[in-house]
């Protein structure tokens, strides 16, 4: 069964429903859900899609949108008003699982992760009650839902702190495989020493004309002053190509979606953060790229964190890695069945070679179906326990399970 909600009253009576029937729950709030855990066999999908009410607050400088909004949707808003808050890198990602798995985003070194702009959230817990939680209201549970993911109940709207935001100067730095080693010790190097406002990705990836280098840079001060920071990087190695200008932020969210194919596809990703950016890790990650496949829908992204985000302690949220300042993602699409094994095996068998500079910890929102309870458990480090805890008050029947799970004392822990 599919229950398409229009407003929290809806979402209260499907989730009594579900839970008086015993029905397996799903929750499909606005994205995509990557890991397929947002549909369910034999059971009641609680559908937030139409859910897309959104007010822009610009004197306050605040926003509260409903759940079934994307960031697309949602950035076009509050750009309106030249504001934003950190948001996904893909426009069509939901704005609700994002957030609740913590959000990294382009914005995140300069305002720290989209759950630490969190204000507050309207939540349907499983008894069917619709809570108000902030840092006053149901302070535990709003602490929580900053990292916890969906294990807690049906987030309907939320609150966030906005930014003022105009032009950025973003776009994309590529380099042929063959200079891709030195192009990521310098990528190195720049990003641990780079300004709040300055976020670089780098990607090994497939090019039109081979596997190569792509760094994504969004830099979100201003544009005189990001000139001059984004210069040696611009200036290092004449890229193949160079597409960084002043852009509305709207167009830096949609740079990857050029490159990622449309659904329907296969899709499997491999993900942790790095403890090691040594000469030994670059070296593994291009000598792997050489020796393989360079299709053109397979990644090893380097992903820019620290700034802000580290500025934020481990457990003030249940987002508890706070002190990497890179994240490493590999993610392969593809179109035919019959080629699923052998693009997971790629994937894994890259994930491997890279494991040795890897830390054990992973961001909740980058884990697949299957990887398992100890992978949960990484994701949320020291703070497991006190989400456990959390769970046994507001969840203790384990009703909210299609997810990275908590599960709560009695189901296991």
């Amino acid at each position: 069964m599919i229950a398409r909600c229009s407003g929290a009253t809806d979402v209260s009576a499907a989730v009594t429903f579900a839970r008086t029937n015993e029905l397996l729950v799903a929750i499909r709030a606005g994205g995509h859900s990557v890991s397929g855990s947002s549909v369910c066999d034999s059971g009641l999908l609680i559908d937030l899609s139409l859910m897309k009410g959104i007010h822009v607050d610009p004197s306050r400088r605040t926003v509260r949108a409903e759940s079934g909004m994307t960031w697309g949707e949602f950035d076009r808003e509050t750009q309106e008003f030249g504001l934003a808050t950190t948001g996904g890198i893909v426009s069509t990602t939901g704005i609700a699982g994002l957030t609740l798995g913590g959000g990294i985003g382009y914005l995140n070194r300069k305002y720290g992760l989209t759950c630490d702009n969190l204000i507050s959230a309207n939540v349907v817990i499983a008894d069917g009650q619709l809570l108000v939680t902030s840092a006053e209201e149901n302070s535990d549970l709003f602490w929580a839902l900053r990292g916890g993911g969906g294990n807690f109940g049906v987030v309907t709207s939320l609150e966030y702190r906005l930014h003022p935001l105009g032009r950025v100067l973003g776009g994309v730095l590529a380099y042929p495989l063959d200079r891709a080693s030195e192009a990521l010790r310098f990528y190195r190097d720049f990003s641990l020493t780079a300004p709040d406002e300055v976020r670089a990705d780098a990607t090994c990836g497939g090019l039109p004309n081979g596997a190569g280098l792509v760094i994504t840079v969004c830099y979100c001060g201003s544009v005189q002053e990001g000139e001059q920071v984004l210069q040696p990087l611009r200036r290092f190695g004449r890229p193949l190509v160079d597409t960084i200008a002043p852009v509305p932020y709207t167009t830096v969210q949609g740079l990857l979606e050029a490159v990622l194919p449309p659904v329907p596809h296969f899709h499997y990703a491999k993900s942790s953060f790095l403890k090691e950016f040594s000469d030994d890790a670059i070296n593994s990650l291009v000598d792997f790229y050489a020796a393989t496949d360079p299709s053109p829908v397979a990644g090893a992204a380097i992903e820019h964190l620290g700034g802000a985000i580290s500025r934020v302690g481990a457990t003030d949220t249940a987002f508890y890695h706070r002190s990497p300042q890179h994240s490493f993602l590999v993610s392969r699409h593809w179109r035919d069945p019959a080629e699923s094994e052998r693009n997971m095996q790629w994937s894994r068998n890259l994930y491997e070679t890279m494991k040795p500079f890897l830390q054990d910890g992973v961001y909740v929102n980058y884990l697949s179906e299957g990887e398992g309870q100890v992978r949960v458990r990484a994701a949320y480090g020291a703070n497991y326990e006190r989400l456990v805890r959390i769970k046994n008050r507001y969840d203790p029947t384990n009703l909210f399970r299609l997810n990275q799970n908590i599960q709560p004392a009695a189901h296991g822990n």
